[in-house]
């Protein structure tokens, strides 16, 4: 199960041949800015295994976002999470900075959005978000996920969730 292709962008699964690029991705410390911290190489080939698990259980996880032509920009797709102990699916995105602002997070989100409403995966859509995380909540509110509140993750750290329900 993938999302639909798009003018300008392409999903797939992400296997340990990409290792390389994720941990670029999420080794880079702006992507990670709103993290902890930077991920290492271990900790992304990791992220890759977690990847593989939510496919093989769910039919889905994120995957790699590129370009029609192969180029790889960051990743994007569905997780299920725990938010306020309840378990909710969350539209997650991680773009390289230079492939930053142009809209591709936003169109890559919408498609994983269209996804998970086409194939009925759960009533509601949720994006988990730093507070100070301002571009990445204008990415939920384009997609239609409004604030919905200001909460702690489970590792305790303040966030803000959006939130909308799927059709």
């Amino acid at each position: 199960m993938l999302p639909e292709p798009t003018a300008r962008l392409r999903f797939r699964e992400m296997h340990a041949d990409d290792l390389d690029a994720m941990a670029g991705l999420l080794g880079d410390p702006d992507v990670m800015r709103h993290y902890p911290a930077a991920k290492t190489r271990a900790e992304a080939d990791d992220w890759i295994a977690w990847n593989e698990r939510n496919y093989a259980e769910h039919g889905f996880g994120l995957w790699v976002v590129e370009t029609p032509d192969g180029v790889f920009l960051g990743d994007c797709g569905l997780t299920w999470q725990v938010v306020d102990d309840a378990r909710e699916l969350e539209v997650g995105y991680h773009l390289l900075p230079r492939h930053q602002g142009h809209g591709y997070a936003t169109e890559a989100a919408l498609a994983c959005r269209a996804l998970a409403e086409r194939e009925h995966l759960a009533e509601r859509l949720v994006a988990i978000i730093a507070p100070d995380n301002i571009p990445s909540q204008r990415v939920a509110e384009r997609i239609r996920l409004p604030f919905d509140r200001a909460t702690v993750s489970r590792s305790g750290t303040p966030v803000v969730v959006h939130s909308a329900q799927l059709g």
